[in-house]
């Protein structure tokens, strides 16, 4: 009798453990969306902003330049989309314990993230204007390189979440760390497609 008592008072207790770790899950993901959220009306604003100089300066692109070259940017752009679906594939990998998919997507994922950071280093480069060149080079530099400071973030929670996929266990009782890395860059992705149709389609 006893021991029948003590195994349903760790049924229940385990039963009221599970949903406190199911609210935590929920609490921290809903900070989290608030947090992207907020960095949404930074993006908007920063959009705002370009839209209204684009319209209303008459010499608008910095004296010398007739337009952007669109080519590479377009396969960076493509690289970058592509590698939301791979964390996709990263993240149901993990959901079925299989750690080494998981590793394999996300170390892909990285590796176009990198690819798309280099490709802007390389532009930036080439280009003919700077910083200070006129409104469009102060915008120009300010949207994509913060963007590219949010694709560097991205790059670095994958690294973490890559590392604590070694330590036995550690994935065993929730994913959230990864199902918010994978939001977070899905988010940078959505960002980026807004950015090159205003910068690079728009001209």
């Amino acid at each position: 009798m006893d021991s029948y008592i003590v195994s349903e008072e760790l049924k229940n207790h385990s039963h009221h453990s599970g949903e406190h770790g199911h609210d935590e899950e929920g609490n921290k993901m809903f900070g989290f969306i608030v947090f992207l959220l907020s960095e949404s009306v930074i993006f908007l604003s920063f959009f705002a902003g370009y839209i209204v100089y684009k319209l209303t300066i008459p010499n608008w692109l910095p004296a010398g330049v007739e337009g952007l070259e669109v080519k590479d940017p377009a396969i960076n752009t493509v690289v970058l989309v592509a590698s939301s679906f791979v964390i996709y594939l990263a993240e149901r990998a993990l959901q079925r314990h299989n750690l080494f998919g998981f590793r394999l997507f996300l170390l892909a994922t990285m590796a176009m993230g990198s690819y798309f950071l280099v490709g802007q280093a390389i532009e930036w480069s080439h280009l003919a204007f700077g910083f200070t060149t006129g409104t469009f080079g102060g915008m120009f530099y300010l949207l994509t390189g913060f963007h590219g400071l949010h694709v560097f973030t991205g790059i670095l929670l994958q690294l973490i979440i890559l590392i604590r996929s070694f330590i036995p266990g550690n994935y065993d009782s929730g994913h959230f760390g990864v199902n918010a890395t994978s939001l977070f860059w899905h988010f940078v992705d959505v960002i980026w497609i807004v950015l090159f149709i205003l910068i690079y389609v728009w001209q």
